[in-house]
């Protein structure tokens, strides 16, 4: 093996690896929209609208960075940000109720 390939071989296998890592996580992100959205349909939680549409406010000065969904629970954890502290918020997607707070 070529020292050009010693060098290279390693940082093809990381990038390689990160692709793979970066796929799954975009599959389990598609895989909380589609229960969120089969749940919805089936009247079983709120819209997520509805849902930031209550919470939102409560978190005034902090960045939005998105849901997650939780079908197991019926939990939308909504993620933030305010300075470089990073905090969640649970909420029941039934009912829109804030169950949980973490972070900060």
């Amino acid at each position: 093996m070529t020292t050009m390939n010693r060098l290279f071989s390693p940082l093809a296998a990381a990038i390689g690896a990160t692709l793979l890592m970066g796929s799954a996580a975009a599959d389990a992100r598609r895989g909380d929209q589609d229960s969120a959205y089969e749940a919805r349909q089936k009247g079983q939680v709120m819209s997520l609208r509805e849902i930031e549409s209550r919470v939102l406010p409560s978190a005034r000065g902090a960045e939005y960075l998105g849901p997650e969904f939780d079908r197991a629970r019926s939990v939308y954890r909504l993620k933030f940000r305010r300075d470089v502290q990073v905090f969640w918020v649970d909420v029941d997607a039934r009912n829109g109720q804030v169950i949980g707070r973490s972070g900060r």
